[in-house]
């Protein structure tokens, strides 16, 4: 048999899923749902998001609302009838009439272990806390934000060299795979869904612009790293860096210890700057990007801008 599917979903993360559905012949794509074209970069272009790019090679229908709910797009949605309504970080709340039209079920695939880090920024809160583990949640649609009942989970390692970056595209791949595992068990009822326990929900609310500002006196080496990390590439993390507000990429967190003032230049080379942190703790910065210039090496910037930077000189301003 073949199932008719609607996938609904905007960022990379989805496209493998898309891909994935297209690819299989117990699977029937009849559309795409994903939001509107958005200006990017530095000229505003307006740009594609990754999953109507991917569908236009494949020659899907692409629906495009600014707002589902009551749109002329639902409508379609609905009179498609599909036998699976499936969501990937599509970015906006689902109608219970829309929901009703899965012959089937309507089902999300969220990147976390719900019911923690229910939201938009599952990824980037699991890093920034430090967890050592986040997953992908396969759960039925409500409408209240993924609140539905659990069919099934898997759990992916988070490394010290991970970032949002790297943890999306693993997430991708393990939810894809458990999705196409998932779904024939739904369609035949071999399923045993787990309610969530409120006890343990978390949320993950979209990234504020004033979460991307690191502090250097109240976050330690590893809070830095952790804040970074959970940042990047999507939201880079900024630090006000002598007279200009800079990007710092990617850090490591040291075991030295240090009496210096946070902000202040612990150690400075020709290819190394350590900083202090909170507690007495010690970062090395390994990549960050000035305003207005690309991304790159310490090395660089210690050669370029950064070449009079002397021990003891405070480097990041602290917003007290």
């Amino acid at each position: 048999m073949t199932y008719s599917v609607v996938l609904m979903g905007t960022p990379a993360f989805a496209v493998p899923i898309l891909e994935a559905l297209i690819k299989n012949n117990d699977y029937d794509v009849k559309a795409v749902v994903t939001q509107p074209d958005r200006p990017q970069g530095r000229k505003h272009t307006l740009t594609p998001s990754p999953v109507k790019t991917a569908a236009q090679i494949y020659g899907i229908t692409v629906l495009q609302p600014e707002k589902i709910s009551g749109s002329p797009e639902m409508q379609e949605i609905i009179d498609i009838n599909p036998d699976f309504i499936v969501t990937a970080a599509f970015g906006q709340f689902l109608p219970t009439k829309l929901l009703n039209a899965a012959k089937i079920a309507a089902v999300n695939t969220h990147a976390s272990l719900l019911p923690k880090y229910r939201g938009g920024a599952p990824v980037h809160y699991a890093i920034m806390n430090g967890d050592k583990e986040t997953g992908v949640s396969i759960m039925y649609m409500v409408k209240t934000m993924d609140a539905g009942d659990v069919i099934d989970t898997v759990k992916i390692p988070i490394t010290d060299q991970d970032n949002v970056g790297t943890m999306f595209e693993k997430l991708s791949i393990a939810g894809r795979d458990l999705l196409l595992e998932t779904l024939p068990k739904i369609a035949t009822g071999d399923i045993s869904p787990v309610a969530q326990d409120k006890e343990k929900i978390t949320f993950s609310p979209n990234i504020p612009h004033e979460m991307q500002n690191l502090n250097f006196a109240t976050e330690t080496a590893k809070q830095l790293d952790w804040h970074i990390r959970g940042l990047y590439p999507t939201h880079p993390a900024f630090a006000q860096v002598l007279n200009q507000r800079m990007k710092i990429t990617d850090v490591t967190p040291l075991l030295d210890e240090t009496n210096q003032t946070p902000g202040s230049i612990v150690e400075r080379n020709k290819k190394q700057l350590k900083i202090a942190a909170a507690d007495g703790t010690v970062v090395q910065i390994n990549r960050l990007q000035p305003a207005g210039k690309s991304e790159m090496a310490i090395s660089a910037y210690l050669n370029g801008a950064g070449k009079d930077l002397e021990v003891g000189q405070k480097w990041a301003i602290i917003n007290e």
